[in-house]
């Protein structure tokens, strides 16, 4: 019976011990995934921001190409408009000399008119006077040929003269008629020529006018592509400064999350001491409620003791630093210590009443979060004990 009774109780201590086992590893496990899933939570959504900054570079950089070509098709405008613009002012320019080259023979025609109508006034006076004087002085003119002609062949001839004479005004007359009505006819035609090289110059201001017009609007519109192209380089330029700065951080978070893997295998591989085992330094009571009031101070209270405990937690497991101290200053593992919060809380001596209790409790080997050694404010797809605005893993 008594072999027996000692057999049994192996076998219990066994099947005890196997328990033991059997939970340690399942706890280990879900530590494991508990103490990694945050960091894998960052992880993919650093990833997911870089697609999304790599997307939108890429949606900056076809915007760029899109608006240089076509400030290059506008650009081609701006020449052709040029090239018009300066085919327009020429011509502008070789209408104005024209009309002043017009207005100039104009000028002349009117001169010449002017001389032209003098001389058939002239001519007509001069020839009215001498048909007058021969009617008038008809008897006369004949005495005086005849006896002034040495012989009637001599009469004759001067006879024909004075016809020829006759002949010779009106003949001169009607030229000079003639004359004054071509530079009439001239002048008319240069006053035509002039009023359509004025309604050429009109049309050719009005197209100058246009074309400066598209001129200057097609440039406002290259020099705003030029700005707009010049902003989406320096966003594109950003971008790639913010995609760099997330690979980096990716990096980071990948590091950080293979350093937690670790750590969690290692705890798994790990035992942990009773709060028996732990000597408090002096001050640690004071430290640890100071963390509290930092890391929780607006949570309930149940929120302060679940801080506190995770702290313990940490130094109750062989993974972290054995002391208050080595866990809360601890490289990169609470915020307030990075920021500078938690120097001015001990300053100040911030830790309310509510802190220093949850700080007892904890540091009695009090937990309301099992053995988490983790905890943050709640994002998608990580569970936890949820107390507060914090969950705890």
């Amino acid at each position: 019976m008594k072999l027996r009774g000692v057999r049994g109780y192996r076998k219990n201590k066994i099947a005890v011990l196997f328990a033991v086992i059997l939970c340690f590893c399942t706890l280990s496990q879900t530590l494991q995934v508990n103490a990694t899933e945050s960091t894998r939570k960052q992880l993919e959504e650093a990833k997911e921001k870089k697609k999304q900054s790599e997307n939108e570079l890429g949606d900056t950089k076809d915007d760029i190409a899109e608006m240089n070509e076509e400030k290059s098709s506008l650009q081609g405008e701006l020449n052709t408009l040029n090239n018009q613009l300066s085919e327009v002012s020429n011509n502008l320019q070789d209408l104005e000399e024209q009309i002043d080259n017009k207005e100039t023979e104009i000028e002349n025609t009117l001169i010449e008119l002017q001389v032209a109508k003098e001389t058939e006034t002239s001519q007509y006076a001069s020839m009215k006077k001498r048909v007058q004087f021969i009617y008038e002085k008809q008897n006369f003119v004949l005495i005086d040929m005849l006896l002034g002609a040495t012989s009637f062949a001599d009469f004759l001839n001067q006879n024909d003269y004075i016809e020829q004479l006759s002949a010779y005004d009106r003949k001169m007359f009607l030229k000079y008629i003639e004359t004054r009505k071509n530079v009439e006819a001239k002048e008319a035609i240069l006053e035509e020529e002039r009023t359509q090289l004025e309604d050429y110059k009109v049309k050719a201001q009005a197209e100058q006018s246009r074309v400066s017009g598209l001129v200057s609007q097609t440039s406002g519109t290259i020099k705003q592509y030029a700005n707009d192209i010049s902003d989406a380089e320096e966003r594109a330029q950003a971008l790639e400064d913010q995609i760099k700065e997330q690979e980096a951080d990716i990096k980071a978070l990948e590091a950080k999350l293979a350093e937690e893997i670790r750590l969690s295998k290692l705890a798994s591989q790990s035992a942990w001491r009773d709060i028996s085992e732990v000597t408090f330094a002096e001050g640690d009571r004071y430290l640890l409620a100071n963390l509290i009031y930092c890391e929780a101070g607006g949570e309930p209270y149940e929120g302060k003791v679940a801080v506190g405990a995770v702290v313990i937690n940490r130094v109750l497991s062989s993974v972290y630093p054995d002391t208050v101290v080595g866990v809360i200053y601890q490289n990169r593992q609470f915020s307030p210590v990075a920021s500078g919060r938690l120097a001015l809380a001990l300053a100040e001596g911030k830790a309310t009443a509510a802190c220093y209790q949850a700080a007892d409790e904890a540091m009695s080997g009090y937990s309301n979060v099992g053995n988490c050694v983790y905890f943050r404010t709640p994002i998608p797809g990580l569970s936890g004990i949820n107390i507060g605005g914090h969950v705890f893993y």
